[in-house]
């Protein structure tokens, strides 16, 4: 795999270090074993949708968490062999973490465990201050009063 070299960008930008190290860390990505396979689904313009297939694992072996923009889905199988004897064992009920980074005001909204996925729903909610807002034009005279200001 190829190294890539994101020193000239840190010389000629300022505040997009989040995004190169994001970029450094999805090339620098180590042992993924691709276990548990996953779908990951636009919905809407700003929804989400992962699906992670958790054959064989219950509601309470999962744990699904966010903290500072990253999502990470947990599977941790608890001993269950009864004595059983298998002939072939296909399915791997094995542990498993899986990591997710999420956009700024990406939030996960919703989770549930379905015929063997597990479903997670997430939205993008913009806080009203970053929304797009249409400014009135005044034409001559006086101003109109703006929201919270003072009339002088």
């Amino acid at each position: 795999m190829r190294t890539i070299d994101f020193s000239p960008l840190y010389r000629s930008v300022v505040g997009f270090d989040r995004l190169a190290d994001l970029l450094e860390s999805a090339t620098t990505e180590t042992a993924a074993t691709g276990y548990p396979p996953y779908n990951i689904e636009r919905t809407d313009e700003n929804a989400y949708r992962i699906e992670i297939a958790v054959a064989g694992f219950r509601p309470e072996e999962l744990n699904v968490e966010v903290k500072e923009n990253l999502l990470t889905v947990q599977g941790r199988k608890t001993a269950n062999e009864d004595g059983r004897r298998f002939l072939h064992r296909g399915l791997a009920e094995r542990n498993f973490e899986r990591r997710f980074q999420l956009a700024d005001y990406v939030v996960v909204t919703d989770a549930s465990l379905d015929n063997g996925l597990l479903s997670i729903s997430l939205k993008r909610e913009l806080p009203e201050a970053l929304k797009p807002r249409r400014i009135e034009i005044n034409g001559g005279g006086r101003a109109q009063l703006i929201e919270g200001e003072k009339a002088a």
